[in-house]
């Protein structure tokens, strides 16, 4: 793609996020959302495959429908309230609505379904902008409505989200698709808790971006796309392969990464709400991810391929280490000792 053309989009999304998270009003946040969109297309379809095509059309579609519904929502609030402030949202049919379309535009259950097809007909780089950027929008328009939004119905479709982010995943061989149903899942827990502790829903989100770019980037480093590839890359970059082990038992949550803090945080929070079952059920329902986050870092770490049919070999290669795979990697796994600082500035 032409440089230029990179840094209109690249310059079209920054516009667009920072002008939704920066409105009061639905028409300007609607804006930015549909500038997002525009933007990120182009990114999607540049390799003209078929298949990338194809998930730029599907991306598009959902996207263009979520945005109806986000202006729709606003509009119903406006009819009966004559309010246009995205804080002043008290129509319990807008915040409906709203709910919905937010989850549309997110990838969480029940409308899951696009969002792991199109992260697998996009190029790495743009699957990780997918993951993380373009989620941003959409979570701090959640951030602001907090307090009006149905906290049954969230916690319906965060428990929902995580058990199909889990479940769906399990049978996946390509590393693409796994991240996708991994970022379902974690939208899950972000879901739950909002309506309760919406920094604590935005600290989660910042958390899950540095892993999730750590393990994109550290996949676009090794440049692999299936599992039986991970399985024969240890040959080649025994240190990329031992930092992604690391980032995914982070994205797990296991004690004592990073990834641990938020788990441990909303589980608190949902202990102190009176809603300790609530918190089992998806606490038991995150084990379903830990078995794919696991298949996925043996398979990283594996010294020998497990077939004895003839294969290439790779060879082992002095090239460095990307730094922002490095610092991202750090991050990623070793900021739960400084959690007291990190909820001081929260």
């Amino acid at each position: 793609m032409n440089p230029q053309a990179k840094l209109i989009f690249a310059t079209s999304l920054l516009m667009g996020t920072t002008i939704t998270i920066s409105s009061n009003h639905w028409i300007l946040a609607w804006t930015g959302l549909e500038i997002n969109t525009l933007a990120i297309l182009p990114l999607i379809s540049k390799s003209h495959h078929p298949r990338a095509i194809e998930a730029a059309t599907k991306y598009f579609l959902v996207q263009a429908t979520a945005s109806a519904l986000v202006l729709f929502s606003s509009m119903t609030n406006a009819w009966h309230t004559g309010q246009w402030d995205i804080t002043q949202l008290t129509h319990p049919t807008s915040c409906l609505i709203l709910t919905s379309a937010i989850a549309m535009k997110l990838g969480l259950a029940p409308f899951h379904f696009w969002f792991p097809e199109v992260l697998q007909g996009s190029p790495l780089i743009t699957g990780l902008l997918l993951s993380t950027a373009m989620k941003f929008p959409p979570i701090t328009l959640l951030y602001m409505t907090s307090q009006s939004l149905n906290p049954t119905l969230l916690t319906t479709m965060a428990i929902l989200s995580t058990a199909l982010g889990g479940w769906m995943g399990l049978n996946q061989t390509q590393t693409r698709k796994i991240l996708a149903f991994s970022s379902i899942s974690h939208l899950g827990w972000m879901a739950i808790i909002i309506t309760y502790s919406p920094k604590l829903a935005l600290l989660n989100f910042y958390l899950y971006t540095l892993m999730t770019a750590a393990a994109f980037l550290t996949l676009n480093s090794m440049k692999v796309l299936k599992l039986s590839t991970l399985m024969t890359s240890w040959s080649k970059t025994p240190t990329l392969s031992a930092m992604l082990l690391l980032t995914l038992l982070s994205l797990a949550g296991l004690p004592p990464l990073t990834g641990f803090l938020p788990k441990w945080l909303i589980i608190e929070e949902l202990t102190k709400q009176e809603m300790a079952p609530t918190a089992t059920i998806i606490s038991l329902l995150s084990l379903l991810s830990l078995f794919f986050y696991l298949r996925l870092a043996y398979c990283s770490t594996i010294t020998l391929p497990p077939h004895t049919t003839n294969h290439m070999k790779r060879w082992h290669t002095n090239k460095p280490v990307n730094t922002s795979v490095a610092i991202l990697t750090t991050l990623s796994i070793m900021l739960l000792p400084i959690s007291p600082i990190i909820l001081t500035i929260m």
